[in-house]
């Protein structure tokens, strides 16, 4: 440990200063995306917000995001399942996070002894991972992606869960992990430090403002959506828009990005189109997704640009006469715009209630449908990892391994919660009928997931 300690010494005080960010390259057609973590992994949120851009963005690039979250995992953890779950799934791309737990908690009530829990912690997790990165090295064919936790909260007002010193063990072990990507040549995404800067500025305007929850730990589902959106940012996809298409009412084209159009007509003062998009507009969830968490994933486009950066579809036609136009898709009123409005560009992806928007929704319910189900099989995991393996008994998938859950019951509420995902997964015929409905929602989120042809029109009130 003294030798770690004095890497660590001598590493951190120049560290995370922006001297390396390691670019990410975007996920490509038939990726397999495993995503290794903690309980903020399992939850199957901010994993599932990314693929839902793949899948919307991106319809003809099939690709598929694995959770591969276990509640409470540290990094010591995460390497004693790396064969048999992590690369059991064959990936293609591999991001593994941690630090929440490594991190520790309850160590802090003394605050004597802080500087010994931090050491002691960062020591700990760094000894792990060194077991993680050699594994990965026997791995040359898949691209790895370190990624460090999201925010403890020690800021927000709250009494619970307060750990006082914590924040900056998680500091150093994101340290860690940075410098471990650049020596790897490894990607490399901080969701930490940006998450914080959020934090902190929203705070001094609403100090009960967090990106996390009641406790400080977990993020709600806006928190998931902006952990999402700087690992978007990560692989250089801001600016990338839905469409992008400039008409004039002479009906010449000027601009056509990431869109077709044909059947430019001009009518009383207004003009109507044939237009097809390569992209669907990306849908915002408007229902809590995280136990007694009441954020929604529309919370968060009121702290970070994603609609400007990742959700234009914009359709601007110039030269009309002053007034109002009404805008209609397949005959169907969409809202009234003043001809400036029409001029600079109106985002038909800020509005919920067009055709493509609603395929949108769609997509997003088949997602949503695909984590549930895809949330049993974590749950097996954990009962292997977190309750079977220290039995010894890890992934026997025997009576002897149900007859021991069944009697630990009533003394572990975390077994007990799980323990009809196990039974489930652990069936062979209901874990394949299960893998089977799983297969199908995939399918059919890329059958349903083409854009189609629309006919726009903008006329004079």
């Amino acid at each position: 440990m003294k030798t770690i300690s004095l890497f660590l010494v001598i590493f951190l005080m120049g560290a995370m200063n922006g001297t390396f960010a390691q670019s990410l390259q975007p996920f490509k057609k038939g990726d397999r995306v495993v995503f290794a973590g903690n309980s903020i992994t399992e939850a199957g949120l901010y994993e599932n917000y990314i693929w839902l851009y793949y899948i919307t963005h991106f319809p003809k690039e099939r690709l598929q995001v694995f959770n591969g979250g276990v509640g409470g995992d540290v990094a010591g953890q995460i390497y004693a399942r790396l064969s048999k779950d992590l690369l059991a799934k064959d990936p293609s791309v591999l991001v593994v996070t941690f630090g929440m737990n490594d991190s520790r908690y309850f160590e802090y009530g003394d605050t004597t002894k802080t500087a010994q829990v931090t050491r002691d912690a960062v020591d700990t997790s760094y000894a792990s991972f060194l077991k993680i990165e050699k594994e990965l090295k026997a791995h040359p064919h898949i691209e790895k992606i370190l990624m460090t936790s999201s925010p403890y909260d020690e800021t927000m007002q709250n009494k619970d869960n307060y750990f006082k010193g914590k924040s900056h063990t998680l500091d150093l072990i994101a340290r860690f992990q940075e410098e471990a990507a650049q020596r790897n040549g490894w990607g490399f995404v901080d969701l930490l430090h940006p998450m914080l800067d959020i934090t902190y500025r929203e705070q001094q305007k609403k100090p009960d403002f967090t990106l996390t929850g009641p406790d400080r730990i977990h993020p709600g589902s806006a928190g998931h959506f902006v952990m999402a959106y700087f690992f978007l940012k990560a692989q250089g996809l801001a600016g990338k828009s839905v469409a992008d298409v400039v008409i004039n009412t002479e009906g010449k084209l000027s601009r056509s990005e990431n869109a077709q159009v044909k059947r430019v007509q001009q009518k009383d003062g207004g003009i109507s189109f044939d237009y097809l998009a390569q992209s669907l507009p990306y849908p915002i969830d408007t229902v809590p997704r995280v136990w007694q968490n009441n954020q929604i994933q529309q919370d968060a486009l009121d702290i970070i640009p994603f609609i400007q950066e990742f959700n234009q579809e914009r359709i601007a036609v110039e030269g009309l006469k002053m007034g109002n136009y009404a805008l209609k898709i397949d005959g169907e009123p969409m809202g009234t715009y003043t001809a400036e409005a029409c001029s600079k560009g109106i985002n038909l992806a800020e509005i919920t209630h067009t055709p493509q928007y609603q395929q949108a929704l769609h997509l997003m319910e088949l997602n949503r449908k695909h984590r549930e189900l895809e949330a049993k099989f974590r749950n097996y995991y954990w009962v292997n990892y977190d309750f079977l393996q220290e039995k010894g008994l890890l992934l026997a998938d025997n009576a002897a391994a149900m007859d021991t859950i069944m009697k630990h019951q009533e003394d572990n509420g975390w077994l007990k919660a799980k323990t009809n995902d196990y039974k489930e997964v652990v069936t062979p015929s209901t874990r394949k009928q299960l893998e089977k409905e799983m297969q199908s929602l995939r399918d059919e989120m890329y059958r349903a997931n083409k854009p189609k042809k629309h006919h726009i029109s903008l006329t004079a009130i």
